[in-house]
């Protein structure tokens, strides 16, 4: 596989203002447009930073998660997937990226199914890809896109996402290819054998949804234990407001495709 952090490009969309309507697994309140429009600019800023071709699509105000691009396809050098996510109300956001992955790939793959996938369970190893089974990604859609990755190349292993976890990369990321930062329910995951998990802090979980951009990691600025652990394995991080993202159920990985 070619390595997983040197990406060229991303594709974003732009916070509609129903954004703060968005899916919530426990309620809470709704976060504020204007702190998340500057959350999502101050991203895309950071990306565009470190080297990357930024596509910001425009806003979709009929699909308030729609921001969160990663959720509904996935994107290699080799062609992209569209995926099936799991919640209803996100359904129709497939049609809605169809266009700009296929203006960006020669080759475009469609899960058409029964089953679920959300881009929020995937994890992009050097060699093979861990899909996460959870709330939005069901075996029936893991299996039919283990068969899709395969067709491009990507080994796949089916995981299962621990309870309370949303997505399993909301519990997990790369550090480098061999290490990765993961909440505890995550350390004992068997398809982590034979790499490196570094635990989050204790109070610091929400910090696992880290997101490495060649040789600097992204990570939520409110998590200070975390950047400290991370500073000390030699690690340049970049430290970005998640406050409002984080009210909807978001973070740093969910707002972009990158290949």
């Amino acid at each position: 596989m070619a390595d997983p952090f040197n990406f060229t490009h991303a594709l974003c969309r732009a916070p509609a203002l129903s954004a703060v309507k968005g899916i919530r697994a426990d309620g809470g309140p709704d976060p504020d447009f204007f702190g998340l429009v500057a959350e999502h600019e101050a991203y895309v800023a950071t990306l565009r930073e470190l080297g990357l071709a930024v596509e910001v699509l425009e806003p979709l105000d009929e699909f308030p998660d729609a921001l969160f691009t990663e959720d509904v396809a996935l994107t290699f050098p080799k062609g992209a997937i569209l995926l099936r996510p799991g919640a209803p109300s996100r359904a129709g956001e497939v049609e809605h990226i169809r266009g700009a992955l296929a203006a960006n790939h020669s080759r475009l793959l469609e899960m058409t199914g029964r089953g679920f996938a959300d881009g929020g369970d995937i994890l992009r190893l050097a060699d093979r890809v861990i899909i996460g089974l959870s709330a939005r990604t069901d075996r029936t859609g893991a299996e039919e896109l283990a068969g899709l990755l395969g067709k491009l190349g990507y080994r796949a292993e089916i995981a299962e996402t621990p309870p309370g976890v949303l997505h399993f990369k909301t519990g997990c990321g790369l550090i480098d290819e061999r290490t990765i930062l993961a909440v505890p329910a995550l350390a004992d995951c068997p398809q982590f054998d034979g790499l490196a998990v570094v635990t989050t802090p204790p109070g610091e979980e929400p910090a696992a949804n880290i997101l490495r951009i060649r040789d600097t990691v992204l990570v939520g600025d409110d998590w200070l234990a975390t950047h400290a652990l991370l500073a000390a394995r030699g690690i340049e991080i970049r430290a970005l407001p998640t406050d409002q993202i984080a009210h909807i159920d978001a973070g740093l990985s969910c707002m972009s495709l990158r290949w």
